[in-house]
């Protein structure tokens, strides 16, 4: 007897590897995202501004936090084969950014003053990530 060959499918892979594929897809972006939160906690800390250094870490991990939650959905949707639509899109990108800002500004209203490094922490973290994934995007359009 024969055994039917195996596919494997979203199903069968489950989530768990869906998500360290994505971690280790994105080493490079979470590498930066430690030296950020290093770097805010040895600036800030000289400085004797701890909450500063804290709320600029946040912001950065809440900036890491959405990005692979947006890597992880993409690698979902395109492993189950279906076909993604501008409202699929758009409503899964609304839901996780009101998430984000609603958390994001609760947090900077809580630590106000210093709260505002979490906004700081956050768009740094969102302009590197973006250029982290632009680059390699031009260099491919570039191969002939």
């Amino acid at each position: 007897m024969t055994t039917p060959p195996t596919t494997t499918t979203e199903s069968t892979v489950g989530h768990g590897s869906a998500l360290l594929q994505v971690l280790r897809d994105q080493r490079k972006t979470i590498g930066v995202a430690v030296v950020l939160v290093v770097a805010s906690y040895w600036i800030a800390g000289q400085l004797d501004r701890w909450t500063l250094a804290g709320c600029i870490a946040t912001g950065v991990a809440l900036g890491l936090v959405n990005h692979l939650a947006t890597e992880l959905w993409l690698l979902r949707t395109i492993r189950s084969g279906e076909e993604v639509t501008r409202g699929k899109l758009a409503s899964a990108t609304f839901v996780r950014l009101l998430v984000l800002t609603v958390v994001a500004v609760g947090i900077a209203v809580a630590f106000w003053p210093d709260g505002i490094g979490l906004l700081l922490g956050l768009a740094i973290f969102r302009l590197i990530a973006l250029v982290m994934t632009t680059i390699p995007l031009l260099k491919e359009l570039k191969k002939p």
